[in-house]
């Protein structure tokens, strides 16, 4: 997967398929299973780091993560986001961080947030050659302006946003936590994929966290994330019989013991 074959997709009728990693583990099990495009989100605060935002996120942790998700992947698109502070000061420092980014890791795109408000530094960066995904509706940066996670759901905003996105040269628009009808009108409207997080099916593709559709992530998941398997209960299971197993001497046995 190219960035071009990426946003064909969409004359094509084609929906993207889009999930998050962060180790070679996971990238190379979502790549195997034909996934479109792997994000290395900032999200790894939260969901690796157990932090309650993704703000304390630095570039080189992001660049740690995606080099072990680039070395893993043969097909999938890879793109890598632009953690708070490494974007915001001005559209040069964007262009030197990006450009680290994509240096250091090998990945294929960046994704930053914002629309109208980085306009100027989405053009930046594709002007340097830099593949840009914007990220528009529910900004996980903003979070302290926003005052929590709230659904948006200022259709004029979000349209402004996502037209000057593709305005500014980016290939495709992450759409978080929008109405449908809304996301539907963007959807419409822009010449680029959309990917839905919590914006409905009319989206180009959809991007989920990978540990919570895997419900790896408990009983926290947010509305929109369908749970397609259970695996931290199956886990949970399995560490409880090692421990019951070791702490009764039944393992390891004769079949697992050298001779």
């Amino acid at each position: 997967m190219t960035v071009p074959r990426f946003v064909a997709a969409k004359q094509q009728g084609r929906k993207l398929s889009v999930l998050t990693a962060y180790d070679f583990l996971w990238a190379a099990l979502l790549d195997a299973a034909g996934t479109d495009a792997i994000l290395v989100g900032d999200s790894l605060g939260m969901v690796v780091q157990g932090k309650a935002t993704t703000l304390p996120v630095t570039l080189d942790e992001m660049i740690y993560h995606a080099e072990m998700v680039v070395r893993a992947v043969r097909q999938a698109l890879v793109i890598v986001d632009m953690p708070f502070l490494t974007f915001h000061v001005s559209p040069q420092q964007a262009l030197e961080n990006a450009g680290t980014i994509l240096k250091k890791t090998g990945a294929g795109a960046v994704k930053l947030e914002g629309g109208v408000n980085q306009a100027t530094t989405i053009r930046t960066l594709t002007d340097a050659d830099i593949p840009v995904m914007a990220h528009v509706g529910l900004k996980p940066q903003s979070v302290l302006k926003l005052g929590g996670y709230k659904i948006q759901r200022d259709a004029e905003r979000l349209m402004a946003d996502a037209r000057a996105a593709e305005e500014a040269g980016a290939f495709g628009i992450v759409l978080e936590c929008i109405p449908r009808g809304i996301a539907a009108q963007i959807t419409a409207a822009v010449g680029i994929p959309t990917i839905g997080i919590g914006a409905g099916p009319d989206c180009d593709g959809q991007v989920l966290v990978t540990q919570d559709l895997l419900g790896l992530t408990g009983d926290g998941a947010p509305k929109f994330v369908k749970q397609f398997a259970n695996l931290g209960q199956q886990a949970s299971t399995a560490v409880r019989q090692f421990v019951a197993e070791v702490q009764g001497g039944r393992y390891p046995d004769e079949v697992h013991s050298h001779v």
